[in-house]
Formats: structure tokens, sequence, C-alpha cells
């Protein structure tokens, strides 16, 4: 069994990965564009941490086309080196990092500088997910025959909000910001 390491090491850079992207590469280069990172002294903590991180994604994800970027943002600044894993190409690496059982994406993991697995983050910030939450309660049941279509209408607003809501973006920012600080102290 392969080791997070070898996962990080075996992936594409993160910005090679944004490049290559074939659904919502627009959307996620609007934000990678719009994002300005706050200048909190984050960035300098990270330089000194000597931490590396590994995504778990996949480019028709719609929570990822917005976490994505702020995290090549917050890499970027801190000198962080971020590879991606593709979620469905070797199922092994999301099964060790599920979310109340299910494959979620995209899922930050955090490598020291032996490229041990020091934490993890994602696959949304609580603040992100209770968004999501307040938005599918007023779905039908999966049994009812409009769900399909109610569905889509969600996951499409949700979208065009992780696109263009700026405090949305910060609330992944600041969530991430929070779960490294608690690892490293």
């Amino acid at each position: 069994m392969k080791t997070e390491q070898q996962y990080f090491e075996e992936g594409k850079t993160l910005q090679t990965y944004m490049d290559d992207m074939s659904t919502l590469k627009e959307e996620s280069f609007s934000v990678y564009n719009a994002f300005q990172l706050p200048q909190d002294g984050f960035a300098e903590q990270l330089k000194i941490q000597n931490l590396h991180f590994l995504i778990i994604t996949e480019d028709w994800c719609g929570d990822a086309m917005m976490i994505n970027p702020v995290m090549r943002k917050i890499a970027e600044a801190a000198d962080v080196e971020v590879r991606v894993a593709l979620r469905d190409q070797d199922t092994d690496l999301i099964d060790r990092h599920l979310t109340n059982g299910g494959r979620a994406i995209p899922m930050v993991l955090i490598l020291n500088n032996e490229g041990e697995l020091i934490g993890k983050w994602g696959p949304r910030a609580p603040k992100v997910q209770e968004i999501v939450n307040e938005v599918r309660s007023v779905l039908p049941p999966k049994e009812d025959p409009s769900f399909p279509e109610k569905q889509k209408e969600v996951i499409k607003s949700l979208q065009t909000r992780y696109m263009n809501e700026s405090v949305l973006w910060s609330y992944v920012y600041e969530s991430f910001k929070e779960t490294v600080l608690n690892i490293v102290k």
C-alpha cells in the first residue's frame, strides 16, 4: 500500500493540475484571480513549518473549484509545495480519508518534512457546510421524481455562489488556517 508521501511524489503540481483542468477551469481561475490572501502573518508562519500538501480532488467538483484556488494562493505565498491526487484514479487513498463514510473531496492532506501525515482538512469549511446544508434542506426526498432536477439546480446555485461570494473563500482560508495552526502549535 502506497503512503501519502508516495502519492504526493507521483502527483501533479497544483498549478499543472489547474492548467490541465477540463471541467470548471474558468470558474476555478476566476476564484484564483479574485481571491486576495489576507495579510495576517499565516503565510510567514507556514514558511517555517516545512510542510507540504497533497490534495485529493477532481476537476468536476464544485467545492474543489473554490477551495483549490484558495489553497494555491496560500501555498504560493508560503512557498509550500502542493501536489494533487485524483480521487477516482486510485480510490485507495480517499478510502483512508472518508468523511462520514463518503469519498468527499477536496481533502487536503498535511504532510511534514519527513512525509508523514500530520493532519488533514476538508472537504468544506464548517461555515460553508452550514450553507450547503441549508440549501439542500429544501430538496424533495430522493424518491421524488423531481429530485434529480432540483438537485442539479442546487448544485448550480452553489457553484455560482462559490465563484462569486468572496466571504465563502474567506471561510475556507480561516478554517484551513485554524486547522494548520492547531497542528503545528
